[in-house]
């Protein structure tokens, strides 16, 4: 092993802080190989792991993890995102306007702060890629925790129009009305992906986690140029993102939007502070 792998291997200790990301399933989760190797540069006695939690057993893991006592945060992905919310103390305002939360961190009084980072992190890894969303007409397929969370962070980016796509349409009425305080009139819904002149379609399903997975959209109906873009990032190039290739559409990949939030984790987790004992 080199001296560069060495380093990014977390020393566990009597000592070391601990950092979970919780979902069902949790194998594909990328948190741990990005999230790890910043602790350990930046010499965080600190590990973040994977905990697989089915639906049912949410609330009894979640109330003995925030019994650990060097338990300091929670990452959160699919399905929990929504649920997760009720654990909270405290929400910020992207919680609040989103409905949904993917990190939560144990205050200093012991009190524990939701917040929600997935609408931030698209819409960063979207312009670092070049796809500036500000004036374009979006599609939102999926309106579960991340696509309640990216569609305020699109319209704060300056989207014209947004269309919100979900087979349950009191989920996505509810988040048309959240949204409509802030942003009146640029959002419509409907119950199948309208894509009808759009410059943007986003999967913000769990379509496309596995192979069998039926598509989320069909890329051939889109206008030539339409950008495609998936929310999941294993695998990298799923079934929805090679349909789209094959008929000759942009696309962007899920992991950008991961990758955008390690930096919004490392100011949360105050991780360039100097560490308590």
């Amino acid at each position: 092993m080199s001296d560069d792998a060495r380093h990014q291997q977390p020393r566990i200790t009597g000592t070391t802080r601990l950092y979970a990301v919780l979902g069902d399933p949790v194998a594909q989760v990328q948190a741990p190989t990005m999230v790890n190797p910043l602790l350990a540069r930046l010499s965080r006695d600190a590990v973040l792991v994977p905990v697989h939690v089915r639906h049912d057993q949410l609330a009894a893991v979640v109330t003995g993890l925030k019994a650990v006592e060097n338990l300091d945060g929670l990452l959160v992905t699919v399905p929990h995102k929504v649920a997760v919310r009720r654990f909270a103390d405290l929400e910020s305002p992207a919680v609040q306007l989103s409905g949904s939360a993917n990190v939560l961190r144990r205050e200093p009084d012991g009190r524990w702060h939701a917040d929600n980072f997935d609408g931030a992190g698209f819409v960063a890894g979207l312009e670092a890629a070049g796809h500036r969303p500000a004036g374009s007409r979006v599609t939102l397929v999926g309106t579960g925790g991340a696509g309640c969370a990216i569609a305020p962070a699109l319209l704060a980016a300056g989207v014209d129009h947004l269309v919100l796509c979900d087979l349950d349409p009191a989920r996505t009425a509810a988040l048309a009305a959240r949204l409509d305080t802030r942003w009146p009139g640029r959002t419509t819904h409907a119950t199948r992906p309208d894509v009808d002149g759009a410059d943007l379609v986003v999967n913000a399903t769990p379509l496309g986690l596995r192979e069998s997975d039926p598509l989320p959209f069909d890329p051939a109906g889109l206008a030539p140029g339409t950008l495609v873009a998936d929310i999941i990032m294993k695998p990298r190039e799923t079934r929805l993102l090679r349909t789209a290739l094959a008929h000759g559409l942009p696309v962007h990949y899920g992991a950008p939007m991961l990758e955008s939030q390690v930096a919004l984790y490392r100011e949360y987790f105050s991780l360039d502070f100097p560490q308590a004992q």
